[in-house]
């Protein structure tokens, strides 16, 4: 059943669909009951998701939420966007198990300036409310502050798992980091949230939401909780790692990380990150039983989430090519060399094809660089740089190198 309202917005209430909101990749939904009610009233509820910027890029396990909120926002529901730029100052403690580096104010502008454009790949951003909490957390006054603060306890705060293993350690646990929940509670009071979404390391803020919003004589909101995706390697999802896969990674970098995952991720990845329906993610487990081909098919799926099929086909077209047929790729980035030669270290971190000098050497003492072809081994190497050398490093790096007379 479909209910319309005057405003011409449309709330589908299709059980099927409202189902698989509730239990698809979910951890914990509290209240279920009383969610489920509302969803089955026709009423359009406000849904809640918050996003701090500590970083530029949106990754595959944070997307995992956004793609739940576009499941509300196909209902008919109102998403509610908060991105942090108070709140990402101070810095979520919810998975850290050592005091997190706060940023900046013009650090927090610059990792959020392309936030709405990349969440536009997956949320409808004109139907979108989006806020920023520095609007009413940036405003609030010591007096307005306590009035909900001397509410709760630093028991209460202490208690949560990470912060009560740190304490147990002796390790530091900055008061700021003890505000972070009721800040993050009091967004819910500021934008009246119905129901918010969070991963399940946000269990205590998300709770914090309802308690704050029973001080200021709000009804609590609904708290789903999804579940969280590892990284590629098995351990969390952290860009510092290097274990991450992002929204806006290029089709071929996608396509092939995911072809890198370790093999007990597959089924986790297909439930999370593609929309197939579960029914037809069971069926190709158990006709492809080859782990590779698995991975092609959850590859395929995820790089035309955000890049569309025809690029996903390309990708893999690719993928194939360089590591079946162990041809070279058909474009290979070019790079104008500035001298005549190189210690090889130098060599990759200049050109781009390693983050670090330090990296540079683990690569070529793992034999994880070729130059036409050739595995390099000594990292003190003189590189005579010469036209059309093509540099290979790990399976998914090239460059083509073009020199000039020196």
């Amino acid at each position: 059943m479909v209910f319309e309202y005057d405003r011409g917005m449309k709330i589908d209430t299709d059980p099927n669909k409202i189902k698989e909101i509730l239990e698809r990749g979910v951890e914990e939904v509290i209240n279920r009951g009383h969610l489920e009610v509302a969803l089955l009233s026709g009423k359009q509820l406000r849904v809640k998701f918050g996003i701090d910027p500590t970083g530029p890029k949106i990754h595959i396990g944070r997307a995992i939420l956004l793609w739940k909120l576009k499941a509300f926002q196909e209902l008919g529901h109102q998403i509610v966007l908060i991105i942090g730029d108070f709140t990402g100052q101070i810095g979520d403690a919810s998975d850290k198990d050592s005091m997190r580096k706060s940023l900046s104010e013009k650090e927090v502008k610059e990792n959020m300036k392309d936030y709405e454009r990349q969440i536009g790949k997956i949320l409808d951003m004109k139907k979108v409310e989006v806020r920023h909490n520095n609007k009413w957390l940036g405003k609030l006054t010591y007096a307005e502050y306590s009035y909900f603060a001397k509410k709760f306890t630093a028991q209460q705060m202490i208690q949560r798992r990470n912060f009560k293993e740190r304490w147990d350690r002796e390790n530091p646990i900055g008061l700021h980091e003890l505000d972070y929940p009721l800040l993050q509670g009091y967004d819910s009071v500021a934008v009246k949230a119905d129901v918010e979404l969070g991963g399940f390391d946000q269990l205590f803020n998300l709770q914090r939401g309802r308690d704050m919003q029973k001080i200021f004589k709000q009804d609590p909101q609904d708290i789903l909780i999804t579940k969280m995706l590892n990284g590629l390697d098995g351990r969390k999802m952290s860009t510092s790692w290097g274990n991450v896969i992002t929204i806006i990674d290029e089709p071929d970098d996608m396509f092939g990380k995911i072809m890198s995952m370790q093999d007990e991720l597959i089924g986790d990845y297909f439930e999370l990150c593609t929309r197939l329906p579960l029914a037809e993610i069971a069926k190709i487990k158990q006709e492809t039983a080859n782990p590779r081909d698995q991975k092609a098919r959850l590859a395929k799926e995820i790089t035309a989430l955000y890049h569309g099929e025809k690029a996903a086909t390309k990708a893999e077209e690719e993928f194939n090519k360089i590591f079946q047929k162990k041809e070279l790729p058909s474009e290979i980035p070019q790079w104008q060399a500035k001298k005549g030669e190189y210690n090889i270290l130098d060599l990759l971190f200049e050109s781009g094809l390693t983050p670090s000098k330090a990296e540079a050497k683990r690569m070529v003492l793992g034999g994880a660089v070729e130059m036409n072809s050739q595995t390099k081994t000594d990292w003190q190497e003189i590189i005579k740089i010469e036209n059309d050398i093509t540099i290979q490093v790990g399976k998914r790096k090239f460059i083509k190198i073009l020199c000039q007379s020196f």
